[in-house]
């Protein structure tokens, strides 16, 4: 695969390596790394400046007129009115990382135009690659990827985010798992976004949702998961989600049976939306879709919906 690489995905993945070296040096003496806070538990340290800015320099040697949206810098670098952006996380899962538990990565995309053409998610601690170009698949260490087969809801791994800053609606958060975690075989929250993303793409997990994401922690996840097979977009089944802090992904099956449980939840639904997802829902669960012959295991205690949030 290597020999038919994009030349910019290669850039990428040149950049995601070099700040892949940096952190697991860190790694080695987490306990000497300097953390500062940004606000309630949202911390940042050297390790996410040194690799965010290894891979600024490796990207605009390469693309001097290339601009750069990256989670710490912003778009202070680069060329702001480029029509190519790359799209930067340089430690995704930074409150994991300096507890020295193992699960973080390296998310760049590229933006081209307003749609993402090249994605790269660099796990430093198991040395794991996932790429993708669009139009041309997602891969892991080089071997072609797809999203899960599973179709049945209640033999579903989701994966999803806890709310953590303040101002987070932590209530309507635990009806949504509430919700999920009576129709599934488990709910986890591995803590790194993009990391997620890449195993939904990967078929590792069947779906995964989190509220409150920036462009940087999906953008380079959410090509991955489309190139493997799978949908993104945000709770009502919207595709045009990158700005919205509303992420909801999986494979086609399974992330229509997640829209009908999680959209009653979105910010964007409407008095209306909300109804007809409630609607839907109760028609699932009277047997509606019993007679495709498809358990959807939207068997949920017959008042559950009380808890909605409208």
């Amino acid at each position: 695969m290597s020999s038919t690489l994009h030349p910019m995905l290669n850039v990428a993945i040149k950049a995601a390596r070099a700040a892949g070296a940096i952190i697991n040096r860190a790694a080695l003496d987490v306990e000497s790394v300097r953390i500062s806070q940004k606000q309630v538990n949202d911390f940042v340290t050297e390790v996410d400046h040194a690799s965010e800015a290894v891979i600024i320099e490796t990207l605009l040697t390469a693309y001097p007129d290339h601009g750069i949206l990256a989670e710490e810098s912003g778009s202070t670098h680069g060329n702001p009115g480029a029509d190519h952006i790359w799209i930067i996380d340089p430690l995704d899962g930074t409150t994991n990382f300096i507890h020295g538990f193992p699960v973080y990565c390296v998310s760049i995309a590229l933006q081209v135009r307003g749609k993402i053409e090249q994605a790269v998610i660099y796990d430093p601690s198991r040395n794991d690659l996932f790429t993708a170009t669009k139009g041309r698949g997602a891969f892991m260490n080089e071997r072609r990827i797809r999203v899960s087969k599973r179709t049945r809801l209640p033999e579903c791994l989701i994966s999803t985010g806890f709310p953590f800053r303040k101002g987070d609606n932590f209530n309507n958060y635990l009806r949504m798992m509430g919700d999920v975690m009576q129709r599934t075989a488990g709910l986890r929250r591995p803590g790194s976004a993009a990391l997620d993303l890449a195993y939904v793409a990967a078929g590792f997990t069947d779906g995964f949702f989190e509220t409150g994401l920036s462009p940087w922690d999906v953008a380079a996840g959410s090509l991955l998961v489309t190139e493997a097979g799978g949908l993104v977009g945000n709770f009502t089944g919207e595709s045009d989600f990158l700005e919205q802090k509303e992420c909801l992904a999986g494979a086609p099956r399974i992330y229509g049976q997640l829209v009908s449980i999680l959209g009653k939840y979105s910010k964007f639904a409407s008095a209306g939306d909300k109804a007809a997802v409630r609607a839907a829902v109760e028609t699932l669960k009277r047997g509606g879709a019993a007679a495709e012959g498809e358990d959807t295991g939207l068997n949920a205690p017959a008042d559950d919906t009380n808890n909605a949030p409208f």
